[in-house]
């Protein structure tokens, strides 16, 4: 199965990094879900909950906003 590769990046560290399956993240004009092989896109989060399934397991990341890239 492919994946993605995540990288959660704050000013003063990397947060997180790893390869996962689905991001669900909160933009500003509602939920984006982010699969393998998404069109790039570039676009402004809201604060709230970032979702992230990696193999069987789910787990929820409280970000404060940002903004979202996916490249190719």
């Amino acid at each position: 199965m492919s994946s993605i590769k995540l990288d959660i990046v704050t000013a003063e560290r990397v947060v997180y990094s790893d390869e996962v399956d689905v991001v669900i993240a909160p933009g500003i004009e509602g939920e984006l879900g982010i699969l393998p092989h998404h069109a790039p896109l570039m676009t402004m989060l809201q604060p709230g909950e970032l979702w992230v399934r990696k193999g069987g397991e789910e787990f929820l990341l409280a970000i404060s906003g940002g903004f979202l890239e996916v490249r190719p």
